[in-house]
């Protein structure tokens, strides 16, 4: 199924990429082996982070928050990380949509019924008919059937639930890239209040939480620190 959508990915960027209306404009792509090295440039060039994981299932981590730290706002569900980026940043400088933990599992327990939001919201239903039709598949029309049917069948992570409620913050967020000034100030914001997702905060707790350690000086920085004292009275 993984791979199915990473194929699926780059056959919508096939179509998008060379549409005449919009193909100058858009560009969808995958970008192939992320690693470090890839993340230190695509991190300081995004405008909005993506965080996009079904609430409780803590599959928000640490991309999030490196992301905020070089000025990309962050549009996600109420899931790991996230939650703790808007208790920094505040809810005006946040995007937050879809369901919260509370309501997934209130949602799993009434008997999640995917189809139900698929029937009722034409504008998905078109999105996912025309992935299951082939659309963007011409020369094997079946290629994602099995995609739209878990998706209609099981939603395992209750994607079809969050849709609408995505579309209308991604709406939100689209008119407010168009105030500049406003979009700047929030980035500054999100840079700014970063402070607790720092490695030494991190290590800090760590040591005092789950380790009960005390820091220590090392015989090395006590010998530095007495040449230093050493060079300042010379």
């Amino acid at each position: 199924m993984a791979k199915q959508i990473i194929r699926l990915i780059n056959d919508v960027a096939e179509i998008v990429n060379n549409d005449l209306t919009v193909g100058n404009k858009l560009k969808v792509v995958y970008y192939p082996n992320y690693e470090v090295s890839a993340a230190e440039i695509l991190f300081p060039g995004s405008d909005l982070s993506e965080q996009i994981s079904t609430a409780g299932t803590e599959a928000s981590g640490t991309g999030n928050m490196k992301m905020a730290l070089n000025g990309a706002l962050t549009i996600g569900t109420l899931d790991g990380a996230n939650v703790e980026i808007l208790e920094e940043v505040g809810d005006e400088n946040i995007f937050i949509f879809g369901l919260t933990t509370q309501q997934v599992m209130e949602t799993k327990a009434a008997g999640y019924n995917p189809k139900q939001y698929y029937d009722n919201n034409p504008e998905l239903k078109q999105v996912l008919d025309m992935i299951g039709q082939g659309y963007f598949s011409v020369d094997e029309p079946n290629r994602y059937e099995i995609v739209v049917n878990n998706l209609l069948t099981g939603d395992q992570y209750m994607l079809l639930a969050d849709y609408a409620s995505y579309i209308e913050t991604q709406d939100k967020v689209a008119k407010l890239y168009k105030d500049q000034e406003q979009w700047t100030r929030m980035a500054i914001l999100n840079v700014a209040n970063m402070a607790k997702f720092s490695s030494d905060r991190a290590i800090s707790d760590y040591a005092r939480n789950i380790w009960h350690v005390t820091p220590e000086k090392s015989a090395g920085a006590k010998t530095k620190r007495k040449k230093a004292i050493s060079t300042e009275m010379i």
